[in-house]
């Protein structure tokens, strides 16, 4: 399916969630990895704010792409932030949601007030 580049200039991002390593198989305990690098996976959770409204997001970036100096409740930017949607079966049920994978996630700075 199709990525869909998503537009975060204007809004304010903050980490919610540490990366922690994306697992692929949670039986077999299989690191996801990158299907063109075979770089590992990491997975964070963050908080997506703009025109007053917030949206909890889980997204993934390659091990490579995480920043030091991340700070749980501060401001982030995600690189290269794309939303894929997505649609499976599992055990007879059809499931759908929406993906979100970035380039990379760094530290920010929050937005100036009254600017």
């Amino acid at each position: 399916m199709r990525s869909i580049r998503v537009e975060t200039s204007a809004a304010t991002i903050l980490l919610t969630e540490a990366p922690e390593t994306k697992i692929k198989d949670r039986q077999t305990g299989e690191i996801a990895t990158d299907t063109v690098s075979g770089e590992p996976l990491m997975t964070l959770g963050v908080v997506h704010i703009e025109d007053g409204e917030s949206s909890l997001l889980k997204v993934t970036v390659p091990q490579s792409g995480v920043s030091e100096g991340l700070t749980l409740g501060g401001p982030v930017a995600l690189p290269g932030l794309v939303a894929r949607p997505w649609e499976s079966t599992f055990n007879g049920q059809q499931r759908h949601g929406i993906a979100f994978r970035a380039a990379a996630v760094t530290p920010a700075a929050f937005p100036v007030q009254g600017a």
